[in-house]
């Protein structure tokens, strides 16, 4: 298995941008979001299971999430679905969702070390504004977040695309090779490789060989990543 250390290792370029996934890396969210688009979907016919939404969708975007509902239920789905579905999901992440341990503490860190990161999700700013409100990282993120949205926006995608990423990389005025991404997903680690950057791939509970297979080093404990980034060092 190939490992975060091992992927480092063979970067010629420092490191200027840290970039981080939403859900399933600071965000303990994607099995709630997997709940909710379940109901979603069953409520149009394609009666799939909470895992099921899980395996087949982490990490997509609501632009793949319609394209392939369409082709299952053999009809567009009602204009309003991504409405629909962002509120529910804005309502039940109020209500439930957590961090990922170590993920506030590991934003900190980095900070303190003067380190520049983003955040690049799928997810909508809306979704986002209620994950870090109620896991109390708002102050932490503030205004370093980007929204597959926001490339929708102007005619671009988001991931696997690169477009999200490369947008992060521009905000921070740092180049695609002096990056590094955090993320727990194929679609995630498939943009990043697009976008020309260095993989790290959280996962804290499985082998994440789809992950190696994008080209992604494997960590596993979120509180590790700055030691790993060479910014702090592990207590034993």
């Amino acid at each position: 298995m190939l490992t975060a250390s091992e992927v480092l290792a063979r970067r010629d370029q420092p490191i200027d941008l840290v970039i981080f996934d939403c859900d399933g890396v600071l965000i303990d969210s994607e099995g709630l979001a997997a709940v909710v688009l379940s109901r979603q979907l069953n409520d149009l016919g394609w009666m799939i299971t909470a895992e099921d939404c899980m395996h087949t969708f982490m990490g997509t975007s609501l632009k793949d999430i319609i394209r392939r509902t369409e082709a299952v239920i053999g009809r567009p789905v009602p204009a309003d679905f991504g409405a629909t579905f962002s509120a529910a999901m804005v309502k039940a992440l109020g209500d439930e969702v957590g961090a990922i341990p170590g993920a506030a503490e590991a934003l900190e860190q980095l900070t303190e070390a003067g380190m520049k990161w983003r955040v690049a999700s799928n997810s909508s700013h809306a979704e986002m504004a209620v994950k870090f409100g109620r896991t109390g990282m708002a102050h932490l993120v503030g205004d370093r977040q980007h929204s597959a949205e926001d490339m929708i926006r102007i005619g671009l995608n988001g991931k696997p695309d690169p477009h999200l990423f490369l947008a992060a990389a521009e905000a921070g005025g740092v180049p695609p090779e002096r990056c590094v991404v955090i993320e727990d997903s194929v679609p995630g680690s498939r943009a990043a490789r697009l976008a020309g950057m260095t993989c790290l791939g959280f996962s804290p509970h499985a082998p994440g060989q789809e992950l190696v297979v994008e080209g992604a080093g494997i960590f596993k404990d979120m509180a590790q990543l700055p030691a790993l980034l060479g910014l702090a060092k592990v207590s034993v």
